[in-house]
């Protein structure tokens, strides 16, 4: 009968103990553009929220997304950030573009802030503009 209080106490010590998954939040929001112009079938889109407080050092990525595109503009995303990293008086940033076999087609070139606080509206929309 002790063992088996000694086994119980253990199993719901290591229960307690074992690593529960970081908090994560989130930012959700389309990426547009003006043209009427279809996307190659194989394009992809990338989509990052980067700290970019340093202006003389490169920014730090704290999500990203890449993947096939599938279907037409508007074209949805979905960013899951640890809220750990988001640090006090530093500035976020949301960017975007999209390329086809290696090839820049269009990119953000607007900068799009974040305040990562919950005061952020979403869904984001992030414009993105030809690349050449």
């Amino acid at each position: 009968m002790k063992k088996l209080f000694m086994l119980c106490c253990a199993s719901l010590l290591a229960a307690c103990s074992s690593n529960s998954p970081a908090p994560q939040a989130s930012l959700d929001g389309e990426v547009f553009y003006l043209q009427r112009i279809a996307l190659p079938p194989a394009a992809t889109l990338s989509v990052s929220l980067q700290d970019v407080s340093l202006m003389d050092a490169p920014a730090v990525t704290l999500a990203s997304q890449a993947g096939p595109i599938k279907g037409n503009v508007p074209l949805p995303f979905h960013l899951s950030y640890d809220p750990a990293q988001v640090k006090p008086g530093h500035r976020y940033a949301v960017s975007a573009r999209i390329e086809y076999q290696g090839q820049l087609l269009f990119i953000s070139t607007e900068q799009h802030s974040v305040a990562l606080d919950g005061s952020d509206q979403q869904p984001l929309r992030i414009k993105v503009d030809p690349a050449r």
